[in-house]
């Protein structure tokens, strides 16, 4: 999988375009409509899909603007799995993703397209 394009409210992977925020995976889209918990919180219920891929590292795209926060107790969740976390604004992790891909890694990037 490749992240192609971001701008607000949309992004481009592998030549499909999404509207609504979505989990990419290293090899597929993993969820293409990525409802959670709490619009703008991230809690471990929202996750269950990224824990059952099994990566090396989670990127969060936190928006356009940075407005998403990532509970404490995902963060949690992850490392006693050894799974490593990052978090920053959709674009930059449209870019950190990419880059992931191409050391080779199995990554997941869990992108809010919006604020």
């Amino acid at each position: 999988m490749r992240i192609e394009g971001y701008e607000f409210g949309r992004i481009v992977v592998d030549g499909k375009k999404f509207t609504s925020d979505v989990i990419v995976g290293s090899d597929n889209v993993i969820n293409s409509s990525w409802w959670r918990k709490e619009g703008h919180r991230v809690h471990k219920e929202d996750v269950q899909e990224i824990l059952a891929y099994n990566p090396e590292i989670v990127v969060f795209g936190t928006g356009y603007y940075g407005i998403v926060k990532v509970e404490k107790e995902v963060e949690d969740l992850f490392g006693k799995k050894g799974i490593k976390v990052e978090k920053m604004k959709s674009g930059e992790a449209v870019k950190r993703f990419n880059e992931l891909l191409k050391q080779g890694k199995r990554a997941v990037l869990a992108i809010h397209l919006t604020c």
